[in-house]
């Protein structure tokens, strides 16, 4: 039995979600232990191409038991509208296969209306949410402010708890930012009708995991976001709202008590950036076009392009030693085959000085991109599945990284198929 959590090294999209569906078959549980419906996990496999926002990644494993901890922004209606969409392609979704913590707080509609709200009055200083609610639910949740997932089992009490909650938001809605106040009505008839939907996965998942444990079963922990977006050691204020780092996976998902056995860190070959904030290795222009088109980096929740630019080995040197990543997965090094040299942002400049640490977030802006190169390999590599079958640059583009970062690189991934990479031994 051993405890396992996949988590980005950077600033989210990494492939995340391949991985998991990818390694899934050596676990009998998955848990998503923080975020909510903000961002994507996207998976291929002989079902389709999905885009899951709030289920674990491994649905699609029968036999495999999915959770939702008490970490998570439960949004039910996202939640329902996913279900169905994994449904129609053949993927049974029931209580055998997916549990929801009755812990876990309820993202309500009028999150989401506070996100867009907030947003529009920052303007030019927007954090380029997504506006699915998430910065005001954890905010909420920190205040005690929500409601709980397992209160829609207690219908009396809940709707005495909601009453309090609408009296307090409604001050904010309408004397903050002048917005139409939500009635009590409207919002028992969003809760009847989503969390009848949800209520049959909803239960006791802390005693469930403990139990499973005690049975020898083996869990993998499933990260939203990367390291860059962690509310404490990210981007800040450019973050989440969460904890997307491996030390919050046992609080998270309702084990507080577990030993992490082993830290999976996913790597892009390249970087990719959803919303603002400082990118340091970034590119503009046809450059940025080219590999952005090249990659397919369009956000998975919001269809926006992606930012993107060359591997930043500053930045992802210290996603590592934040994840405490004890191998590395690297994913879309077959998008790279494209490029006659393979550009990397090596080092950083800082006031004049070049620098291999990661800056504080205030002077972060001011960092400036020193770029090396190395040869390209400009052929397909789509279907290597061993390490001798890559070219020799490919592989030394390889091992450059995994000196740079100080990490081994365990899975390099070539394709976004479940078994398109090759695994390091």
């Amino acid at each position: 039995m051993s405890n396992s959590v996949i988590v980005g090294i950077n600033w989210g999209d990494e492939g995340k979600g391949r991985m998991v569906d990818l390694l899934t078959d050596h676990y009998g549980i998955v848990v998503r232990f923080q975020g909510g419906g903000n961002a994507g996990h996207t998976v291929i496999n002989e079902y389709g191409k999905f885009a899951l926002h709030l289920q674990p990644s491994g649905v699609f494993r029968p036999g495999v038991l999915n959770i939702l901890g008490n970490g998570v922004a439960l949004d039910m209606e996202n939640l329902s509208a996913e279900i169905d969409t994994v449904e129609a392609k053949g993927v049974r979704i029931s209580p055998e296969n997916l549990r929801i913590s009755d812990r876990a707080s309820l993202l309500l509609p009028w999150h989401r209306q506070l996100d867009g709200l907030e947003e529009a009055r920052l303007k030019d200083h927007a954090y380029g949410s997504t506006k699915q609610g998430i910065a005001p639910f954890y905010s909420d949740k920190y205040q005690k402010k929500t409601l709980l997932a397992g209160e829609l089992f207690y219908p009396e009490e809940l709707k005495e708890h909601l009453a309090m909650l609408l009296e307090w938001k409604n001050m904010t809605l309408e004397r903050v930012y002048g917005a139409k106040p939500y009635t009590m009505e409207e919002m028992l008839e969003w809760i009847n009708t989503y969390g009848e939907r949800i209520k049959p996965y909803v239960c006791d998942t802390f005693s469930l995991l403990h139990k499973a444990q005690d049975e020898g079963k083996s869990v993998l922990f499933e990260a939203q976001l990367g390291a860059l977006r962690d509310l404490d050691y990210g981007i800040y204020p450019y973050t989440t709202s969460s904890n997307s780092i491996a030390a919050f996976a046992p609080v998270g998902s309702g084990m507080p008590y577990a030993k992490v056995d082993e830290v999976i860190g996913v790597v892009k070959a390249y970087s990719s950036c959803v919303g603002e904030g400082p990118f340091t290795c970034e590119w503009f222009g046809d450059e940025a076009e080219k590999l952005r088109e090249a990659g397919g980096e369009y956000g998975a929740k919001t269809g926006r392009p992606r930012r993107v630019g060359p591997i930043d080995i500053v930045a992802t040197r210290y996603g590592v030693k934040v994840q405490g990543a004890t191998c590395i997965a690297l994913t879309k090094l077959d998008v790279l085959s494209y490029m006659e040299k393979i550009p990397v942002c090596a080092h950083y400049m800082l006031d004049g000085k070049q620098t291999d640490d990661f800056p504080f977030p205030a002077v972060l802006p001011k960092a400036q991109p020193v770029t090396e190169y190395m040869e390209g390999w400009s052929c397909d590599i789509s279907g290597a599945r061993r390490w001798e079958d890559l070219p020799e640059a490919a592989r030394r583009y390889v091992e450059y990284i995994e000196a740079q970062i100080g990490c081994r690189i365990k899975y390099v991934s070539v394709g976004p198929e479940r078994d398109a990479y090759i695994e390091r031994f």
